[in-house]
């Protein structure tokens, strides 16, 4: 059986078999702005974990002499790195596989390491165990970097999550 397919003046995908039957296909235009409208937000959430890994990663040396008391020491240095490369296997994730998964594991880094800067920003939690003490009430350039691309990296990926998934549309 064969199909013909024609587009009508609203976008709407028309296919005709050789019945003289009709079956709309999902409107053009509507599947054509939801890629777009997703790929916009996947470079959106992977530059801002981009952004935040780099500061991490930058930062990173100028706190490892802030360790936690009990053994194994870890300095607030290592956990900078942890989380810079968290961020960029999140990042990796979210370009490289069309899957929530991948959205979902960027909103979780990016919102976990936006959790963290406000906390330790305004709350004296002090160190605990291996943990280094690491409020910090100054906001200077980089750490105002760093919250900002992870405000809007999570944000995007929780779009990139709520989203109706592109990959089922374009299945048709």
């Amino acid at each position: 059986m064969s199909h013909r397919s024609h587009a009508t003046p609203d976008g709407v995908d028309v296919r005709t078999d050789d019945l003289g039957r009709t079956h709309e296909q999902a409107p053009l235009r509507r599947r054509a702005d939801s890629e777009a409208t997703h790929r916009m937000l996947t470079l959106v959430t992977a530059a801002g974990l981009g952004v935040d890994a780099y500061v991490h990663w930058h930062l990173a040396p100028g706190f490892d002499t802030l360790t936690g008391t009990a053994s194994p020491h870890i300095s607030e240095g290592q956990l900078f790195r942890l989380g810079a490369a968290l961020s960029v296997i999140a990042m990796l994730l979210v370009l490289l596989t069309r899957h929530r998964l991948g959205a979902l594991v960027a909103f979780l880094i990016a919102a976990g390491g936006l959790g963290a800067v406000l906390l330790y920003g305004y709350i004296d939690v002090g160190g605990f165990g291996p943990l280094p003490d690491m409020y910090d009430p100054i906001w200077y350039p980089e750490k105002t970097i760093s919250a900002v691309a992870e405000a809007v990296a999570a944000v995007a990926a929780l779009c990139l999550l709520l989203m109706p998934s592109v990959a089922s549309d374009a299945d048709g």
